[in-house]
């Protein structure tokens, strides 16, 4: 855990994100002025800073903002400067060993914006994009396996799979096998050539009515390198463990992936009874750890759709601990 560091020289300034749900989120959280939270997403710090407005630092209010990208921790240093917030770089799946590190039992409430930021999109150097020529990276902590050392190493088989599980790509194998036969002839290493033999792989009339054949490609790519439904699972189960009682979970997810998972974990918390559904009776004596504050994802409204076009896919879920 580095909370003072960052990786290398980055105008901040240059780090745009609007936040998605910003109203919508703050509500969710239902802030106490003295109470500890926690942001897993800095990012552009576009939603820590507005909770940590809303907080107290003489009455103890305080806000922990988490990013593993090193340019999110450096934006989010600099725009939550003088308010009651520590900024610490490491990964949410990891926010119990922060909290623990920092002293803190307990958090009054916890936010998670998942997905790719605005900036890492926009940023063609970090290699997320398939509309402009980069580096075929995708890493959101910029260390590691690159989406490069993915594509070129892995089986058909693999590749396939990664394609269907986290892309749901229904020309997965085809893909993978134009993959594998384009590096026998060299190493695929920019975003435009993997782009370029993703497109090679569909069907004409796939092409056609597709104007953007690589996304789900590149969205699966991206979960694989960065471990993202791992990371997700863990980071609920540890941020949901340092809830107090009357503590909110807010999470936004962008794809059907994340939801589900999402969903079925607060469905789980807000459950009393465990039992298989062919039990005539409960037998387990289960009680409900949880309650749900929003039955059905909140959208964006609107206006919010007309100004932000990331709120398009946008889900809110909110839970409430017991």
């Amino acid at each position: 855990m580095d909370t003072e560091k960052t990786a290398q020289p980055f105008d901040p300034a240059s780090f745009e994100h609007v936040p998605v749900l910003l109203n919508e989120c703050l509500d969710g959280l239902k802030i106490d002025p003295a109470g500890t939270y926690l942001d897993g997403t800095a990012g552009g710090a576009g939603h820590s800073r507005q909770i940590a407005l809303r907080l107290n630092g003489e009455q103890g209010g305080r806000l922990i903002s988490l990013d593993q990208d090193p340019d999110a921790v450096q934006t989010a240093r600099a725009r939550l400067a003088g308010l009651p917030a520590t900024v610490v770089q490491i990964n949410f799946r990891y926010a119990g060993q922060a909290l623990e590190q920092l002293g803190i039992e307990t958090i009054n409430g916890a936010l998670l914006d998942l997905g790719v930021s605005s900036h890492q999109l926009d940023d063609a150097a970090r290699g997320f994009s398939y509309r402009a020529d980069a580096p075929l990276d995708m890493r959101m902590s910029q260390e590691g396996e690159t989406a490069a050392d993915l594509v070129n190493s892995e089986s058909r088989e693999e590749l396939a799979r990664i394609l269907r599980d986290y892309g749901e790509e229904p020309f997965a194998w085809q893909i993978a096998g134009r993959i594998v036969e384009a590096r026998e002839t060299a190493p695929i290493e920019t975003t435009l050539q993997l782009a370029d033999i993703v497109a090679s792989a569909m069907p004409p009339a796939e092409r056609r009515k597709n104007k953007n054949p690589s996304r789900r490609t590149f969205q699966a790519l991206r979960i694989a390198v960065n471990h993202e439904l791992d990371a997700l699972e863990e980071g609920l189960d540890t941020i949901f463990a340092h809830l107090a009682p009357g503590g909110r979970l807010c999470v936004i997810t962008f794809h059907s992936l994340e939801d589900r998972l999402v969903k079925n974990k607060f469905r789980r918390w807000s459950t009393a009874c465990t039992c298989p559904p062919e039990f005539p009776v409960c037998v387990c004596g289960g009680k409900a750890k949880a309650k749900l504050i929003t039955r059905k994802p909140i959208e964006a409204n609107t206006q919010e759709l007309e100004e932000n076009r990331r709120s398009r896919s946008a889900h809110l879920r909110v839970l409430e601990k017991i």
